[in-house]
């Protein structure tokens, strides 16, 4: 028997969890908060629903942090949804944004500066880590997923290909090896 399901959220808790996030997000983690929050602690969203819309919003132009936003106020809410988490993504940072950057501006000489900005970079690239492995333990199962994970992350990674034509073969790819799965 399937759990019930979750209520959808209101747009108030839409506009408040995606302020936090975008608040506390940083560099490329802010799917893994996305992904915590509305799949992991809140069960807005299932596991495979969340990485069918990730993938999609990758894909698609614009940064994905905002994208993923909108997507997932849109499922959860339709139009409203989609503004809630849009503007709750980024108004609150576009107003700290500001600030900090006249804060930097005020201490661009401060010899501690340099050694926090690697610092948080860091992190941010920690965060994005622990995140792909997260979700290529839940999303890729099968060895033509690994496959082509693998094949995606070398073209990108090592080989230093440009995405557009890393995605040009990689896509097709998956989809003839998911319909010869099926």
């Amino acid at each position: 028997m399937s759990p019930d399901p979750v209520p959808p959220p209101s747009l108030g808790a839409i506009a408040a969890i995606f302020a936090a996030i975008g608040l506390q997000s940083f560099g490329g983690g802010m799917s893994a908060w996305i992904r915590r929050e509305v799949v992991i602690r809140r069960g807005w969203m299932d596991e495979r629903s969340f990485l069918a819309g990730l993938t999609l919003c990758q894909i698609a132009p614009g940064p994905n942090g905002v994208n993923l936003a909108t997507l997932v106020g849109t499922v959860l809410r339709g139009g409203p949804g989609a503004l809630a988490a849009l503007i709750g993504m980024v108004g609150p940072p576009a107003v700290l944004v500001v600030a900090l950057g006249a804060a930097l501006a005020a201490l661009h000489n401060q010899p501690w500066l340099d050694p926090a900005m690697a610092g948080l970079g860091a992190a941010a690239i920690g965060m994005t880590l622990a995140n792909a492995i997260g979700m290529t333990r839940s999303g890729v199962r099968t060895p033509g997923g690994i496959a082509v994970t693998a094949g995606t992350a070398l073209a990108i990674g090592v080989f230093r290909l440009p995405l557009f034509v890393v995605l040009l073969a990689m896509v097709p790819l998956s989809l003839l090896l998911a319909a010869r799965q099926r």
